[in-house]
């Protein structure tokens, strides 16, 4: 016979906050992949080129890292141990994603330094996703 441990409330708080999260990362992926024309007309020339020239494994990697996370807060909400794994998968994608544009794309130049901004608060959450599920694992709220 099988018990299971029930998650507190601010388990399901914290595990819906990351889907909303990652539904927002999904969304902007999507948006910059199917509205460039309305993005590109929104920049100047530095802008353009920094966002023109994001190669194909870039775009790759973000979509890698939404999709991951997405599916890593679905696991949450269903309670299963490989949310873990695709939050790490998902983080991982992310930084090199962020690796190319904060360092190689020029986008720091083009945009000013605001652009570390978004980068830093992803890894954070990251991170906290990472630690979250690990928790759930241990505490026996993900089976």
């Amino acid at each position: 016979m099988t018990t299971t441990v029930k998650p507190p409330v601010w388990f399901w708080i914290m595990s819906v906050i990351a889907l909303l999260w990652n539904l927002m990362g999904v969304f902007n992926y999507l948006n910059q992949a199917f509205n460039q024309v309305a993005i590109l007309e929104s920049f100047d020339q530095a802008q353009r080129e920094a966002f023109e020239g994001i190669p194909a494994w870039a775009t790759a990697a973000f979509a890698i890292a939404v999709f991951a996370g997405l599916a890593g807060s679905i696991g949450l909400l269903l309670r299963k141990k490989w949310a873990r794994p695709l939050f790490v998968i998902s983080l991982i994608a992310a930084v090199a994603q962020f690796i190319h544009w904060l360092f190689v794309s020029g986008a720091v130049e083009a945009f000013g330094p605001s652009t570390y901004a978004m980068p830093i608060i992803v890894v954070i959450i990251g991170l906290y996703l990472i630690f979250f599920s690990k928790q759930g694992i241990q505490k026996g709220w993900l089976q």
